[in-house]
């Protein structure tokens, strides 16, 4: 039987949806164990309060992004207001090659790129259970200005429109609800018709 193929799971939602909360859960020590890890961007953006280089981020003054970007070394890569942020193909192309399951936490424009890249991607949308539900996730960090939370707010209407570009969709109701969910995907997804082994079927069925 040929060696299982990695998986490279894309989780995208709109500011406030929780993917990120998702990914921290999902990485506990028994997923670690069988081979669940986590996709680390790069970013020219400052260190926060509470991160640490190569967790969070690969943090990197805008030269060095230059210099990768010529490298090829993203799988993509973006500009969001002053910063830039990408997805480095090392972990992506290990996975693929090595097994395992590869996090990847972008938003809406990255994960389209990925898909993109990496078509045998699975694709992943968690909505928050209602609008209300988002406005009061996005004030409640206390982090904006008035008009940069409206921004943001607004933008995240605009992105919620686009879960049917997703192969699937999860509401996070409930944070552990949306996490079996997505640990649910990712198992079942092998036994979708277009994902089988097409030589285990001709064996059983002829």
């Amino acid at each position: 039987m040929k060696k299982k193929q990695g998986k490279i799971v894309i989780i995208s939602s709109p500011s406030g949806g929780g993917k990120t909360s998702i990914c921290r859960k999902l990485l506990s020590a028994s997923r670690k164990k069988k081979g669940w890890t986590f996709s680390v961007s790069t970013t020219t953006r400052a260190r926060r309060k509470g991160e640490r280089d190569g967790r969070e981020y690969n943090f990197v003054d805008d030269k060095t992004f230059r210099d990768l970007i010529r490298k090829d070394y993203f799988a993509e890569h973006f500009k969001v207001h002053l910063y830039r942020y990408g997805t480095p193909r090392t972990a992506l192309d290990s996975t693929i090659k090595k097994g395992g399951v590869l996090l990847l936490d972008v938003d809406t424009q990255g994960a389209f790129r990925l898909k993109k890249e990496y078509p045998e991607a699975i694709t992943i949308f968690v909505l928050p259970p209602s609008v209300r539900a988002l406005k009061q996730r996005l004030s409640a960090r206390g982090t904006e200005t008035r008009e940069q939370l409206r921004v943001r707010f607004e933008n995240a209407l605009s992105e919620m429109r686009l879960y049917n570009r997703f192969e699937y969709v999860v509401v996070n109701d409930s944070l552990q609800t949306a996490v079996d969910q997505v640990i649910g995907i990712v198992e079942a997804h092998p036994c979708r018709t277009e994902n089988l082994d097409r030589e285990l079927i001709k064996r059983i069925v002829g």
